[in-house]
């Protein structure tokens, strides 16, 4: 139940991150979230998006490093406590996060994560069976 994220290799320099937007803008590819981790003279971007192959062809065909990696992508009760729960469910199973980041979502009731972990596969399994939704693409 994967999700495919963009990582984006920028040169830390004024302008980078809008113009990687403003490029997957005008070929109409929609945001749905987006991460930065920096360091003095360079960052990542991670971005979720509607159509990520494609936006990683676009965003290489203009001169910028993309990449595609697989996440997971899930849901837990919008409330105080919610997110350690799911946490402390990964610990247990000593299942390290590498990183996460807040997805947007229209949704009420719930928030949405996305994280990349030592063992994507076990976390995604240990996730299911303690009754944590998982997102899919399509539903994103």
């Amino acid at each position: 139940m994967a999700i495919r994220q963009l990582s984006v290799f920028l040169e830390n320099k004024k302008g980078t991150l809008h113009e990687i937007t403003d490029v997957l803008a005008k070929e109409n590819i929609n945001l749905r979230s987006m991460c930065i981790a920096d360091t003095a003279d360079y960052g990542i971007v991670r971005i979720i998006a509607d159509d990520p192959e494609r936006a990683g062809k676009i965003l290489n065909e203009t001169g910028h490093t993309a990449s595609i990696r697989e996440v997971t992508a899930f849901a837990v009760p919008d409330c105080p406590g919610g997110l350690a729960k799911v946490l402390s469910i990964l610990e247990e199973n000593s299942i390290d996060i590498e990183y996460m980041y807040a997805l947007v979502t229209t949704s009420i009731d719930k928030a949405y994560a996305v994280m990349r972990t030592n063992d994507d596969k076990s976390a995604e399994k240990v996730l299911l069976k303690n009754g944590i939704e998982l997102l899919e693409e399509e539903n994103i």
